[in-house]
């Protein structure tokens, strides 16, 4: 099966997810609808993206934000990344990376998963993704469009 195919449900999705070795790359796999955790309290995630748009418009705020649905069990919550536009920009410059809807999609979905891994800020509704962090999603995501191309390029 294709890595960037969608999940035919939510339990095949789980399934492959604990078959996989354990990496924030997994992500990449589609970062529409995919799983997370487990948070430090033991609970798995489901992540939906939900819409991704220019924080101007709905936040008078110069960004790029990236909204995904999280539910566990009963449990269901709204956490949208916020990537600042001048940061996205300068790092397009000095890096030469384009930047895309799907990169930064991408970029909030590793974000997302630190963030529920790692128990920070788990209860904030907006999530700012710092200078530090962006390189460090960035290099995962390059590594693994490298690695996908390898791998799926005839």
């Amino acid at each position: 099966m294709p890595i960037l195919a969608r999940a035919s449900s939510y339990g095949d999705a789980k399934k492959r997810h604990r078959k996989r070795a354990h990496a924030k790359i997994n992500v990449m796999e589609n970062f529409r609808d995919f799983q997370l955790g487990p948070d430090p309290f033991g609970r798995t995630w489901h992540a939906r993206f939900k819409y991704l748009q220019t924080g101007i418009s709905i936040r008078h705020s110069d960004s790029v934000d990236v909204c995904f649905v999280i539910e566990s069990g009963d449990e269901k919550a709204q956490k949208v990344v916020v990537l600042s536009h001048p940061a996205i920009r300068e790092f397009s410059k000095r890096t030469g990376r384009l930047i895309s809807d799907t990169w930064c999609s991408r970029m909030a979905a590793c974000k997302l998963r630190q963030v529920t891994e790692n128990g920070e800020d788990l209860d904030k509704e907006y999530l700012t993704i710092t200078q530090r962090e962006m390189e460090e999603y960035d290099a995962a995501i390059r590594k693994w469009e490298t690695e996908w191309v390898r791998t799926h390029a005839a």
